[in-house]
């Protein structure tokens, strides 16, 4: 497995986060995004628990944060470069992201973010 600390595994997180367009980070609404070693499905690299923007209505109101979680382990025993790492947290956080807007995974998966 691929080592990289988790200091090392959130800043490339933050930095898939900074690649996503503004335009659609001010379109985001009540989310945070996580960081965690290991998910009970230890195949998933992230996940999205919320409800999507295209499912609110008026009583969509003093709600907790939807959760975009990104695991690091299951990132990393699948990759084998530093490089392989980065590419894989972009395409888990913008598949994530999309699951916040309403997109599923199968639209995901055309699109090549599966």
């Amino acid at each position: 497995m691929l080592e990289m600390t988790r200091e090392e595994f959130e800043e490339l997180v933050s930095l898939a986060l900074d690649r996503v367009p503004p335009e659609l980070m001010r379109l985001m609404d009540n989310v945070a995004v996580f960081v965690e070693e290991e998910p009970e499905d230890r195949e998933l690299l992230g996940l999205y628990e919320g409800t999507p923007l295209t499912e609110r209505g008026e009583w969509y109101a003093g709600v907790l944060p939807d959760r975009i979680t990104i695991y690091r382990g299951p990132t990393l025993r699948m990759c084998e470069t530093r490089e392989d790492v980065v590419a894989e947290t972009e395409i888990t956080v913008v598949h994530e992201i999309a699951h916040h807007f309403g997109i599923d995974d199968e639209r995901l998966h055309e699109l090549g973010y599966g």
